[in-house]
């Protein structure tokens, strides 16, 4: 693999970076850009369909701080690799500009789904401006990871059937009114949050203000799915206390809610009294269930 960042991109400022993008011709080309979720890790957690699409471009560009190595061993020996970590947004959009003019498939390989915190869909509006072919690879986040690690399901039934999918505010980026930790906290459901490691001691506050209880368990994971893993249950009010001792301020996510300790429920799907398009009802047990006022 060359890796090597082209001239378009090496040192360029946005300004010049926009007037590289602007003097690029669109030629006949067309080329593609294909942003691939590449998952929270591990590489085997790739889909078919991501490392095809890495083994077929010309370019891929890649976060190094958040993509393991050994996803690039999907790609071409002769493949010019660059490293996202380095560039901005306007380098980045060079290379797709040089790309639309010379007919270059690029892998744009982001972690976890492109659609969660990716930064994806400004570089998509961009390459819509300049008429380039896109393609988005949706891959496995890291809250489905997690729960899969700590063998949990996010969704208990008469627990919780809902998931905030969530980070803390005050960082660099704001929050939407209403989106604060403690609003969506007052539902009492499951939330995933990303993000939110480096202010522990504001989220347990936001969480406690918004309803949880002290005792309402909590998953912690650093790294999930990559060598230096760590995955430690406590609870909220354990939470910070956790943080502190395993020095955790960034690439860390946090399962919170009732529906992480939750045992001895059944969901109707499998129940005997259920009935659906391949499978009919029992009698007796779909009476029991009207009972009990869960049939449907």
């Amino acid at each position: 693999m060359a890796d090597a960042v082209p001239d378009a991109a090496a040192g360029a400022t946005a300004e010049t970076a926009a007037e590289t993008v602007a003097a690029t011709p669109l030629g006949d080309g067309g080329g593609k850009v294909t942003f691939v979720g590449a998952g929270p890790g591990a590489a085997d957690l790739l889909t078919f369909r991501a490392a095809r699409a890495i083994a077929e471009a010309d370019v891929v560009i890649w976060a190094a701080s958040l993509v393991q190595a050994e996803v690039l061993e999907h790609a071409r020996a002769d493949a010019e690799v660059l490293d996202s970590a380095a560039m901005s947004l306007e380098q980045v959009v060079a290379v797709y500009a040089r790309a639309r003019a010379e007919g270059l498939k690029v892998a744009r390989i982001h972690s976890g789904d492109p659609a969660l915190w990716g930064g994806t869909q400004e570089q998509l509006d961009r390459c819509a401006e300049l008429g380039i072919d896109t393609e988005v690879v949706p891959g496995v986040s890291s809250f489905s990871a997690v729960a899969a690690l700590a063998r949990r399901e996010l969704t208990i039934p008469e627990v919780a059937q809902s998931v905030v999918l969530t980070r803390l505010g005050g960082g660099k980026t704001p929050m939407p009114p209403g989106e604060e930790v403690r609003e969506f906290a007052r539902h009492g459901t499951t939330m995933a949050l990303f993000l939110s490691a480096a202010r522990s001691g504001q989220l347990v506050r936001e969480l406690l203000e918004g309803g949880y209880p002290t005792s309402t368990p909590v998953i912690v994971a650093y790294q999930a799915t990559w060598p230096e893993e760590l995955i430690v249950r406590c609870t909220i009010g354990t939470l910070e206390e956790t943080v502190k001792e395993h020095k955790l301020w960034k690439h860390t996510l946090f399962l919170v809610g009732p529906a992480l300790a939750a045992q001895g429920t059944r969901s109707h799907l499998y129940h005997p009294g259920h009935f659906h398009g391949f499978r009919k009802a029992d009698p007796g047990a779909r009476r029991a269930l009207r009972e009990r006022g869960a049939g449907s």
